[in-house]
């Protein structure tokens, strides 16, 4: 038995490729969603089984072993947010040919007459993501939208964020009878219905400047809140090793540095921001503001009881633990028994108590490094190195859960 997943385009005779053809005319048994097999021409003979699960599409398969071909459809381009991945995960054991197709991605360009390869690619469809953040980020960000994620709710979300003069373009019902694509502002198109099956292309002239770690002191709001400095949050975000997924907490985030810092990286994750302190919590919502940061969450409250209802951490950073360190530590492990979690001290005590709780606490690889930073200030005509305070910092991972 052989098996192909046929890239179907956009559906139509004009979209589907000489090889895919071929698959689809030689198959004895045919898979896929209603609409695929519907865009089927009528010269098509194969037994027909509308299906979308992959477990669904597996039990089919093994239903129909006898068969010499079984063709499994897939819209648009199988390697393109495409169910194709998890079905062959569980197809490793079968004889499997994958045909590509034309991509929504790939049309809309064309007909835009505009290279594709510079675009940022997004699915928002029936997934979480942080639109905002992905167009402040990129001059040219392309969605497939559907379910909450529709055209409307996108311009809506830019416009609330202050990108409401970004150019949108977006495709409606694409290579069929009833295609459509318009032009307008995020705000124009906020205020439009649109058809569910749509693509969206966004323009921003001005996309932010990318910074790994460590922006200048300057560029956050302080007043009497401490703040950790430039060049210690660059390394204590390096010692976070931050995925874009990744949820992220700031036990003690003061004003926010190291919160704004970590959600800027942490593109399709998010931080939440534990400060226990009301000022501490508004600064951290003003220089997220400031600095265009949509994927943060201010709780304000005391580690760990600020943790109820926050989803697991994947990384943890503690600038003040407010006395509860033990605590802290151990609920984060309960939460998630690998998280990576750092630390900064500026008191002996403080490295002695987080120095014995990684070790009772069986944190693997755990690490402690000493910053200490000086910076020049003008002395009449000269400059003087004044320095800072030093500052220790710990990090690791858990290895066990806490019983």
């Amino acid at each position: 038995m052989s098996i192909c997943i046929v890239g179907m385009g956009l559906c139509n005779a004009g979209t589907l490729t000489g090889d895919a053809q071929k698959a689809i005319s030689d198959a004895e048994v045919m898979i896929g969603a209603k609409r695929l097999l519907c865009a089927l021409p009528e010269s098509c003979r194969a037994v027909q089984y509308p299906a979308v699960n992959s477990e669904e599409i597996m039990r089919l398969i093994e239903e129909n072993a006898k068969a010499k071909s079984i063709c499994v459809l897939m819209s648009g381009d199988v390697g393109f947010y495409s169910g194709a991945r998890n079905l062959l995960a569980l197809l490793g054991k079968h004889d499997v040919e994958v045909l590509p197709g034309i991509s929504s991605t790939q049309y809309f360009a064309a007909k835009l007459r505009r290279p594709w390869q510079d675009w940022k690619l997004m699915s928002a469809h029936g997934r979480d993501c942080d639109v905002v953040s992905l167009v402040r980020d990129n001059a040219e960000t392309f969605f497939l939208t559907g379910g909450v994620w529709t055209v409307s709710m996108i311009c809506a979300q830019l416009n609330k964020a202050g990108l409401g003069d970004c150019v949108v373009t977006v495709g409606e019902n694409l290579a069929s009878s009833h295609e459509r694509i318009n032009t307008g502002t995020a705000f124009e198109l906020s205020q439009r219905e649109h058809d569910s099956l749509a693509v969206m292309l966004v323009d921003n002239p001005s996309p932010r400047r990318r910074v790994s770690c460590g922006l200048p002191d300057d560029v956050f709001v302080r007043g009497d809140i401490p703040m950790t400095k430039s060049e210690v949050r660059s390394v204590i975000l390096s010692k976070l090793q931050l995925k874009e997924t990744d949820t992220i907490y700031d036990v003690g985030a003061g004003t926010g540095s190291i919160s704004v810092e970590a959600a800027l990286m942490v593109k399709c994750g998010h931080v939440c921001s534990i400060e226990r302190e009301p000022e501490g919590c508004r600064l951290i919502q003003e220089n997220a503001k400031k600095l265009g940061v949509s994927n943060l969450t201010c709780i304000e409250g005391k580690a760990p009881d600020a943790f109820l209802k926050l989803p697991p951490p994947d990384a943890a950073f503690i600038g003040g633990s407010g006395g509860a360190l033990n605590e802290i530590l151990e609920r984060l492990l309960q939460m998630n028994p690998f998280v990576r979690i750092v630390i900064s001290a500026v008191t002996l005590e403080t490295l002695a108590q987080a120095t014995e709780a990684f070790s009772r606490l069986s944190i693997v690889e755990p690490e402690i490094v000493q910053i200490s930073v000086s910076r020049a200030k003008q002395m009449g005509g000269h400059h003087l190195m004044m320095a800072q305070n030093p500052v220790f910092i710990l990090s690791g991972v858990g290895k066990n859960p806490i019983d």
